[in-house]
């Protein structure tokens, strides 16, 4: 009996701490969601809505307003989900609470009846008489540990009624925090749905203004590809040129596409990709205003976006630096756009386009972290760096190589 109550409440404690457990552990990674995803609105709003003084074109408040409503909109799906998860772990836990005490009362039920029933037999002449009715001294000693087991359940019982107290008012307390934290992420949602709100009012506005003069607008997105296009189609000429000046360098004479790297090339190449996720931004602050891979224009659905890397919206003047140690093999003076920087990490290269001034020259060394220029801000005040990261003259995702 005692050792079946004392397995049951040991697997009720291990469950409940394991259910418990997961849902924390579920709970910490959503609140960390959570938490970037309000550090990324701060940014967002600091970066790309806090110069009122310049305009900007209809084209780029368009983009940013996009930005922040999908940052927004992520952000009010975690909170939901974190609200959701909590309401369950409510609801569990008032079970748990009501369950318990429905156990503590049996505890106490039981304990009573055994107090009882002890007081009625505690004189010590009738624990004497008992045990000297015995027919026999083997039904003595058995009587003796039947008396002494009674003593150690008494005490068990005793034990197990302070364990359930103290797990029901540890229940409570974690229920009234919970109930808490539910009602601070019903406040916050309803603040980030009016917020939200404001922007979709203020995006309505923009893309009614777009729909009156839709053939301008597309026309100054087809342009803006174009140009984009253009910038992409000098970056592979210039990479692959590099490719087959290297190789022919070496000794090499046959064009393979491919670098043929020195032993301290590969060892280069081998310490880039260990850091494939970890690599440091190219700026101090700043959001990915435009992914990599290809999307839909937000002004003319007929139109598609291809970008080759990210666009990261960043401060005035910010200081432009390479993600890791490498040489800079070329430093391109476009017709198209601002100058761009080229660092070969081995057989990867790293671009960063957009720059209006630059502190290194071809050849030069460089190190993790290290200032190679700084970004050009136009006259909307708009501070857009073009990051790209290439193995050969093949495109990566720097999204995936950049750290979180």
């Amino acid at each position: 009996m005692i050792r079946v109550f004392k397995i049951a409440i040991l697997l009720l404690v291990m469950c409940f701490n394991t259910a418990l457990l997961a849902q924390t552990d579920k709970q910490k990674q959503l609140e960390a969601k959570r938490q970037q995803l309000q550090k990324d609105l701060t940014k967002i709003n600091n970066l790309l809505f806090s110069n009122r003084k310049k305009e900007k074109s209809v084209l780029n408040m368009v983009e940013d307003l996009n930005y922040k409503i999908s940052v927004r909109q992520n952000l009010i799906e975690i909170t939901n989900e974190q609200a959701n998860l909590l309401t369950r772990e409510i609801n569990n836990n008032q079970n748990q609470i009501s369950n318990l005490r429905n156990q503590l009362q049996q505890l106490k039920d039981d304990y009573a009846a055994m107090i009882v029933k002890s007081y009625k037999s505690k004189s010590q002449q009738s624990r004497v008489m008992f045990l000297l009715s015995s027919n026999n001294f083997k039904q003595a000693y058995k009587r003796l540990q039947y008396m002494q087991q009674y003593a150690d359940y008494q005490k068990q019982q005793g034990e197990a009624i302070k364990e359930k107290t103290q797990t029901l008012q540890a229940l409570n307390v974690t229920l009234l925090q919970q109930k808490e934290d539910k009602q601070k992420l019903i406040e916050d949602n309803r603040k980030a749905k009016a917020e939200i709100e404001k922007d979709l009012k203020a995006q309505t506005s923009l893309m009614a203004s777009i729909k009156n003069d839709l053939k301008k607008f597309s026309e100054q997105v087809k342009a803006k590809q174009q140009e984009i296009d253009r910038i992409d189609a000098e970056i592979k000429k210039l990479i692959r040129e590099a490719i087959a000046s290297s190789n022919k360098a070496s000794g090499n004479t046959t064009n393979t596409g491919k670098f043929v790297l020195t032993p301290a090339g590969k060892a280069l190449a081998a310490g880039f990709v260990a850091n494939k996720g970890k690599l440091p931004w190219p700026v101090e602050r700043g959001v990915i205003k435009m992914r990599y891979g290809n999307q839909r224009s937000l002004i003319d659905k007929n139109v598609t976006i291809k970008s080759n890397g990210v666009r990261i919206a960043t401060e005035p003047n910010a200081a432009v630096k390479s993600v890791f140690d490498g040489e800079v093999f070329a430093v391109q003076l476009s017709k198209y756009s601002n100058p761009s920087v080229y660092v070969k990490h081995g057989n990867y290269i790293s671009v960063y386009t957009n720059l209006s001034k630059i502190f290194v020259k071809k050849g030069d060394k460089v190190s993790t972290g290290q200032t190679i220029g700084e970004v050009f801000t136009d006259a909307g005040g708009e501070s857009l760096l073009r990051f790209s990261i290439f193995k050969e003259d093949q495109t990566e995702n720097p999204e995936l190589w950049l750290a979180k």
